[in-house]
């Protein structure tokens, strides 16, 4: 074994090998703080926290709107709950503000224990992750949680409600005033939504989509280490297809077009990361020819159509 392989010399016991994760990990929490403080600065005479929540709930005021809220309006309901949703909000944002510096930390902990090889492998791992992470994320905010918000607030007749409400008001009654029409008969059924139940929804879709974003990225590291093979992924299709539609059903409201939508994305993902992981494995067998010690795995002769197209475009490559 090659000297560059050799793991990096360290005579530090136990103790000293503590001491260095508590130092690293007294850093990242105070990067955390630094974080959240970040985000309880005043800008344009509200905290960023405030800012960074209206952005959240722009597809609740977008759906309102289109369905004739012509002032969208949400309420907390005990004197503490708004301070909480705003503290909240600091902790995830703040955290993902820290993420890099805190991603640092751990590597400078770890690495002096992987081989020069594993460093470069492991690394762009560290990168892709919260790429991948914030590609789910905008997706879920921008496409996703703006169809769920329709289809939930879509069961309520909202333009009609507001606008009774509108013309029932009286002209003495200021308009950021709520003035509820008196009613004869029946039960007036409306939307008054509530801070964090509302940031609780999209917050969900926001983590569901960026973990399910994670999948080549896993897959992938997995395929590097061994643990899985493009063929073995191959064969489980079938499986893979049951396992994300239960996922859409869990994760998502029950709506069939959000529902395809998800399972559309995360089966690409799925077929997206056989891709890598044949890749990965072209590599490696490479690798092991030129340095004279591959050997044919007579258990791998169930021929799969999709590998067959990687290694025919891979032929072709090599030609060209």
């Amino acid at each position: 074994m090659s000297n560059t392989d050799e793991i990096e010399d360290s005579s530090a016991p136990l103790i000293e090998h503590l001491a260095e994760l508590r130092t690293r990990l007294i850093r990242s929490v105070l990067a955390l703080i630094v974080g959240i403080t970040i985000c309880f600065i005043p800008i344009g005479g509200d905290f960023i926290a405030v800012h960074i929540l209206n952005f959240l709930l722009a597809p609740i005021e977008a759906s309102l709107r289109a369905l004739g809220d012509p002032s969208p309006t949400l309420q907390y309901t005990s004197p503490q709950e708004y301070l909480f949703t705003l503290f909240r909000i600091s902790m995830v944002f703040g955290f993902a503000m820290a993420f890099p510096y805190i991603a640092m930390q751990m590597w400078r902990f770890v690495a002096p224990g992987l081989y020069k090889n594993e460093k470069g492998a492991f690394l762009p791992f560290l990168v892709a992750s919260p790429f991948m992470f914030l590609l789910g994320a905008s997706f879920a905010h921008f496409v996703v949680t703006p169809l769920a918000m329709s289809f939930f607030l879509g069961f309520a007749d909202v333009s009609s409600i507001f606008a009774n409400l509108l013309s029932e008001a009286s002209p003495e009654v200021p308009g950021e005033v709520v003035a509820v029409p008196e009613t004869q008969e029946g039960i007036k059924v409306t939307f008054f939504g509530k801070v964090n139940e509302s940031l609780d929804i999209t917050l969900k879709f926001i983590m569901a989509f960026g973990l399910c974003f994670q999948l080549p990225v896993l897959l992938t590291l997995m395929g590097k280490a061994g643990l899985v093979s493009a063929r073995g992924l191959g064969s489980v299709r079938k499986y893979a297809m049951v396992a994300i539609l239960v996922l859409a059903a869990l994760v998502t409201p029950p709506d069939v077009v959000t529902q395809l939508i998800l399972f559309t994305v995360v089966y690409g993902l799925y077929e997206v990361s056989i891709f890598l992981v044949h890749r990965v494995e072209k590599k490696r067998e490479a690798k092991l020819r030129a340095e004279g010690v591959w050997f044919e795995d007579d258990e791998e002769e169930a021929d799969d159509p999709l590998m067959k197209e990687f290694d025919e475009e891979d032929e072709d490559n090599a030609k060209s």
